[in-house]
């Protein structure tokens, strides 16, 4: 793969992250039912255009989802005239035969607003991100073990940190603390993800384990985040708290087995560190 076709695939990552937590902060800033209900059309200008700030930001999110849509779409189409790597087709290939649903989805929010929509479509758009993440992670090449073991020490700080900025939990879960709750969630999860990937592509043995950790703390995760749209209150508080708490055991025993390994190895090297 060019190295023009690598950056683009990569470049669909942060985007397709930007635009599901834009998607939460429309959501919890109440400007989801704005634009009079309507989509795809809005409040404004012959129907086309926002009326206030309210109506912008579920607007802007329109047209930033629209956006993302095309690219996903158009690094897709790429990959596949250029003869890209088999598992980077595939992945975007996933990603962008969910793009139809997700936007029948968004709709949806809009004209039917009903938990179980609002979570299908959080579902899909991290199936998406998913996508996309393992296409990039697939594209370059395989860090070294040492570089993914420095990662999982700052993978585990940011989980401490999602620990503190729980739904409901320790501070108030408005509009700004989501934006940057789903945001580093988000950061840490792809980041697992990716690593999953690569530990599984290097020519170290014996990290089985490892991988079962960082990919068990990525679905956690994941997960919680799903779950984050319904928290309010009660035991849902203490079932995100406690699976946070449990994805930082398995990211900082990753991060560990990973650091005694390459301890054990340089002890192991003539002149190597005692």
């Amino acid at each position: 793969m060019n190295a023009r076709l690598r950056r683009l695939v990569a470049l669909t990552v942060p985007l397709t992250g930007f635009l599901m937590v834009l998607g939460v902060y429309t959501a919890a800033a109440g400007a989801g039912l704005t634009c009079a209900g309507r989509w795809p059309f809005c409040d404004g200008f012959l129907g086309l255009f926002p009326a206030n700030w309210s109506s912008f930001i579920e607007w802007f999110h329109r047209l930033v989802a629209m956006l993302v849509g095309f690219l996903i779409l158009g690094t897709t189409i790429q990959t596949w005239r250029t003869g890209a790597d088999r598992r980077v087709r595939r992945a975007l290939a996933v990603a962008t035969v969910l793009l139809p649903s997700q936007i029948i989805l968004g709709a949806l929010t809009v004209t039917t607003y009903e938990w179980l929509i609002l979570s299908a479509h959080f579902i899909t758009a991290s199936t998406i991100f998913t996508g996309v993440v393992l296409a990039a992670a697939w594209s370059f090449e395989t860090p070294a073990v040492a570089e993914i073991q420095r990662m999982m020490g700052v993978l585990a700080a940011g989980v401490v940190a999602l620990v503190v900025l729980s739904p409901h939990m320790f501070v108030s879960f408005g509009a700004n603390v989501q934006a940057i709750y789903y945001t580093l969630g988000l950061v840490v999860y792809g980041s697992l993800v990716a690593a999953t990937v690569w530990l599984g592509a290097t020519d170290a043995d014996n990290l089985d384990r490892v991988r079962l950790a960082t990919g068990g703390a990525a679905l956690i995760l994941v997960s919680l985040l799903v779950l984050g749209r319904q928290v309010y209150g009660g035991t849902l508080q203490y079932v995100s708290v406690g699976g946070t708490v449990v994805a930082f055991g398995l990211v900082a025993a990753a991060a560990y087995t990973l650091r005694s390994r390459s301890v054990q190895q340089s002890r192991s090297i003539p002149g190597g560190s005692d």
